[in-house]
């Protein structure tokens, strides 16, 4: 189920993508990331009350709180630089800049979380990484 999942939020960022870059057009970056936010924070807020998880918020321990507030920092400097970079390049050459996350988390997670780091994964990573640079250059 979680390949699915996964799947759908490439489909969904693939149209943020292209949504974003039509809705830029003439507006500031950081404007619009901040819209953008706001509809973001009204949809998670409406499925954790769909959901009835709010009961869960005393729950949560001082450490998930801290790495929940880092994450969130890290996501909203990545939208600001996201929207900047389609403002002022074309998305099909931002977007697979923006994918080489995909290989930077790959990384990180060897580091920090003693993830596996197999061959098949090394190839990808190679795989991914020139991939970037031939659509960018």
């Amino acid at each position: 189920m979680w390949f699915v999942f996964a799947l759908l939020s490439a489909v969904f960022a693939a149209l943020t993508s292209i949504l974003a870059k039509i809705g830029i057009d003439g507006v500031n970056s950081n404007l619009a990331t901040a819209i953008r936010t706001v509809v973001v924070v009204v949809m998670a807020w409406g499925m954790v009350f769909l959901t009835h998880a709010q009961g869960g918020i005393a729950a949560i321990t001082k450490k998930s709180w801290m790495f929940l507030v880092l994450s969130g920092m890290a996501t909203g400097a990545s939208w600001l630089c996201y929207y900047r970079a389609l403002q002022l390049g074309e998305a099909s050459k931002v977007v697979p800049v923006d994918k080489l996350s995909v290989v930077l988390t790959l990384i990180l997670a060897f580091v920090f979380l003693h993830e596996e780091f197999t061959a098949k994964a090394l190839v990808g990573c190679v795989l991914i990484g020139a991939g970037t640079l031939v659509m960018v250059l």
